[in-house]
């Protein structure tokens, strides 16, 4: 099995190199890290509804800079800071994903960073095989 890593040594919010990739790809699967509302190494401001387009334009970039698009997405991962987000937050999240819903988890959790909203997700492509011979 090959592993194709993406964007490894990125740097994160306050300058900080971030010591993982932002997305790993193993036999078709493709695993996104968390993506905030990052952009130029800060915080977006702006509330909910901006981080969270923010947020999955990151997620987004990074799937289609793996040749991957929202509807290869199987699971989804959501971290709000405040649940009182959760239904502008759901608002925002079915105009990128409400063609083809992925499976998905939402939790509040305090954050590593100032943000209101941090996603991951998993996505799976079947690449074609590859001939021999």
């Amino acid at each position: 099995m090959t592993l194709v890593r993406y964007g490894a040594g990125e740097i994160g919010a306050g300058g900080q190199p971030l010591p993982f990739a932002r997305a790993v790809e193993a036999d078709g699967w493709l695993y996104v890290s968390g993506q905030v509302a990052l952009q130029q190494g800060e915080i977006v401001g702006g509330g909910i509804i901006a981080e969270t387009r923010k947020a999955i334009g990151n997620l987004i970039t990074i799937l289609s800079e793996a040749g991957y698009g929202v509807e290869d997405v199987v699971r989804v991962g959501v971290w709000l800071d405040d649940p009182r987000d959760f239904w502008t937050f759901n608002k925002i999240y079915t105009e990128y994903f409400g063609e083809n819903p992925p499976a998905r988890a939402c939790v509040q959790s305090r954050m590593m960073v100032d943000c209101k909203v941090e996603i991951d997700c998993i996505a799976f492509k079947r690449k074609p095989a590859k001939m021999t011979g």
